[in-house]
């Protein structure tokens, strides 16, 4: 099973805002056996926010979006993923009853009454923070870009998924540089075909280092080639 993410927000692009989500929603599908396989950043333009999810649910099983289902003026990804899908914007009746028990009646702005706009046909996904909720269209799930709402959303949205094969990993740090293991690492890889090998060079205590990292739905295999990284590993070790 694979998906994609979209982040969409000018304040990304322009670094003012650093994302947080990417990292957090790798591990968490991954612990569900769902690989996160494309990430797209992209601008609140309503053209661009179309065509790209239009590409991506049609490519991968799922699609999550973040950002731009606030009140403000900017923010444009529920009425885009309506144009997406070809249906209409409109108040949804459970959405504005959640945000009318959460809300006081004056507390309810227009601004407010816009998290309730929600293309026709979708299905709510629960926000345990500021319960302004999210949603789900087909395959594509729709969530705010603030950390901890799209986590809260995100176990909304865990009864829909279905995870396969969850992908297990073993990393091995060994401080030499990263050519330097570069030839076995290639014969490794040419050996074991289904194990997805990977190098990450870092700097520690002013030495130079590589985190060597295996993963693999296959247990008994990937302890097979944990096994031989280990000996080449060894020969590095001072």
């Amino acid at each position: 099973m694979k998906a994609a993410l979209i982040i969409i927000g000018n304040e990304i692009l322009s670094g003012r805002t650093q994302d947080k989500n990417l990292s957090y929603l790798a591990n968490w599908l991954n612990e569900i056996g769902i690989q996160l396989s494309e990430v797209r950043v992209i601008r609140d333009e309503e053209e661009v926010i179309i065509e790209t999810v239009n590409y991506l649910r049609k490519t991968y099983d799922y699609v999550f979006t973040t950002g731009g289902i606030g009140p403000t003026h900017d923010d444009i990804t529920s009425l885009s993923i309506a144009k997406a899908f070809n249906v209409d914007l409109e108040i949804n009746d459970k959405a504005l009853s959640i945000l009318k028990e959460y809300y006081k009646d004056s507390e309810l702005t227009d601004a407010r009454m816009k998290m309730t706009m929600i293309p026709k046909g979708a299905e709510l996904v629960e926000n345990p923070v500021s319960k302004a909720p999210g949603f789900k269209m087909e395959n594509v799930f729709v969530m705010a870009g603030i950390p901890s709402i799209m986590q809260g959303m995100l176990e909304g949205a865990r009864k829909h998924l279905k995870g396969g094969d969850i992908i297990k990993s073993v990393s091995v740090d060994v401080f030499t540089p990263e050519s330097n293991v570069a030839d076995e690492l290639t014969k490794l890889q040419d050996k074991y075909k289904n194990i997805e090998i990977g190098s990450y060079p870092f700097t520690k205590e002013n030495r130079f280092g590589t985190s060597l990292v295996l993963r693999s739905k296959n247990e008994q295999l990937l302890e097979e080639c944990k096994l031989e990284l280990l000996k080449i590993v060894d020969k590095f070790k001072s």
